[in-house]
């Protein structure tokens, strides 16, 4: 059997599913010979195979049509395999005027395969001098701060809302979050961590999308992409008013029980 002809009775096959459901009329071979057509009720092994395609696209899971569009329309950072790869994808970003203003495209640091996720606002000075997350005076503080619940910076990631920095240390804008914070979910998809946490309120609000204040959601629990998150003030905010160390304290031991009872499951 030819392939056209192989396919027309595919489709005719498709075709009569479509519109009369799972139920197969019973199909003839036809023979041709000269200008006589002959019928027979055997059926050929060719048919037989066509049956057996028809019955596997019947079993497989059907694709909306959005959900096809979805699938064609992604971008190829969003098929990344691994942090390297993703970083390479994304590092030339200019999708918000940050892109134009920076000097170095902060991805994030640490470990992989972290079970513990520490999330900022974005690049400062340091920053985007090196490339690197948390390396001036808020970094320094963060690496204590972590210390004293028993992470080390190897042992954790890091990473910021926005991956550039904004002029002036200005908070992010919407849209420039918006258009980070895909880049931001991916590495969150790919590291798997079990615990969150948000290093102040433009960090908390961006990932999280609540309208709340900083007070309201210490202490509590959140959960995003499979990890339980919790939220403190921002290193940078406890150099400015060290009487809010206190308070951090009490959150990161509270973060810390927490990934402890977690990591007992």
């Amino acid at each position: 059997m030819n392939e056209n002809l192989k396919e027309m009775i595919l489709q005719s096959l498709i075709d009569q599913k479509e519109v009369f459901g799972d139920e197969l009329f019973e199909a003839k071979k036809i023979i041709r010979k000269t200008d006589i057509q002959y019928q027979t009720n055997e059926e050929s092994p060719e048919l037989n195979r066509v049956r057996e395609e028809v019955k596997t696209i019947k079993d497989s899971p059907k694709k909306s049509h959005e959900e096809i569009l979805f699938e064609e329309a992604k971008e190829e950072w969003q098929l990344a395999s691994n942090l390297d790869d993703l970083n390479k994808l994304i590092c030339n970003c200019q999708k918000c005027i940050l892109g134009k203003t920076r000097n170095k495209f902060v991805f994030g640091s640490g470990n992989p395969d972290a079970d513990v996720l520490v999330i900022g606002e974005g690049p400062g000075a340091d920053e985007d001098a090196q490339g690197l997350p948390f390396v001036g005076r808020a970094g320094q503080l963060l690496t204590d701060i972590l210390k004293a619940i028993n992470f080390s910076r190897d042992e954790v990631y890091i990473a910021n809302i926005v991956k550039c920095r904004p002029p002036g240390n200005r908070t992010p804008l919407p849209v420039e979050m918006e258009s980070c914070i895909p880049y931001l979910k991916k590495q969150i998809d790919l590291i798997k961590p079990k615990v969150i946490l948000c290093l102040g309120l433009t960090s908390a609000q961006g990932l999280l999308k609540k309208k709340d204040s900083l007070t309201n959601m210490r202490g509590k629990v959140f959960e995003f992409g499979g990890a339980k998150v919790m939220v403190t003030y921002h290193p940078a905010a406890l150099l400015r008013n060290p009487n809010w160390k206190r308070g951090c304290w009490e959150d990161v031991q509270q973060f810390r029980k927490l990934f402890d009872e977690l990591v007992k499951k």
